[in-house]
């Protein structure tokens, strides 16, 4: 058996009606898992979910749509997974917003407490919502999306870039808590990924000059670059990873 197969694997992967998530979505379908397709519009989920499961040639991939703003709405999505799938082997938040770009001093609070509430406060429930679960089973998985942004200050994305910080030091916390329950939780930090999320970047010629100035392959990446670290973490392969943070940025960090 491959060290990759997610054969059985129930997932639930929030923001993956498209973007890093529908390709994470894509793939651990394509490695044999049943993949919760989730975004705050229903009709996005079934477009992706369709195109998933008309992919594989079986129904794989179930639409659940849900605002990671609102509390309510997250508790019914965890309800309604274990509904639809039976249990959550692997929680994938990926899920995430921007508002603002540019100096600290002219955020506005409200756009401030948008980006700690859906970054980092939602993840914190959704995980606090699966991990009963994984500790009676002693088994689980939970991965976050972070960003090279929580590695690294930034003049114009500092809101964001302390959510991402956080969501780095949320999984080692889940790590050394749940660990001994045979539970891993990782992170993974992307660069610039040819995302719509992040298209305010990479069209902007200034900004994508920079990065490529410092990132020693001289590109930006892709969603599938992202979503096969992913799949390794959530599957045997990545068995005996736990509390480490995963950079997935064509080496832009390291220069």
């Amino acid at each position: 058996m491959s060290l990759f197969n997610l054969k059985n694997k129930s997932i639930l992967i929030t923001g993956s009606s498209r973007g890093i998530g529908k390709s994470i979505a894509h793939h651990c379908a394509l490695h044999g898992a049943h993949v919760i397709i989730s975004s705050r519009k229903m009709d996005a989920c079934e477009t992706t979910a369709n195109e998933i499961n008309n992919t594989i040639g079986n129904e794989v991939a179930f639409p659940i749509a849900a605002n990671i703003s609102d509390d309510k709405q997250l508790e019914l999505l965890v309800k309604n997974t274990k509904d639809k799938l039976g249990k959550i082997d692997v929680l994938i938040c990926n899920a995430a917003t921007n508002p603002f770009m540019g100096s600290m001093l002219d955020m506005p609070m409200d756009k401030f407490d948008k980006v700690m509430n859906n970054n980092i406060k939602s993840n914190q429930l959704l995980c606090n919502l699966v991990l009963p679960d994984m500790v009676a089973r002693k088994d689980g998985c939970i991965i976050i999306i972070s960003s090279i942004g929580g590695l690294k200050g930034s003049p114009m994305l500092g809101a964001y870039n302390l959510s991402k910080a956080a969501d780095i030091m949320m999984v080692k916390n889940i790590a050394a808590e749940f660990g001994r329950n045979n539970i891993r939780a990782n992170s993974i930090a992307p660069g610039l990924i040819k995302t719509d999320f992040a298209k305010a970047l990479w069209e902007n010629p200034d900004i994508l000059k920079s990065v490529l100035t410092n990132t020693p392959m001289q590109r930006i990446g892709e969603p599938d670059e992202v979503a096969g670290v992913a799949v390794m973490l959530a599957s045997k392969a990545g068995e005996y990873i736990n509390g480490e943070t995963i950079v997935v940025d064509g080496g832009t960090t390291v220069t």
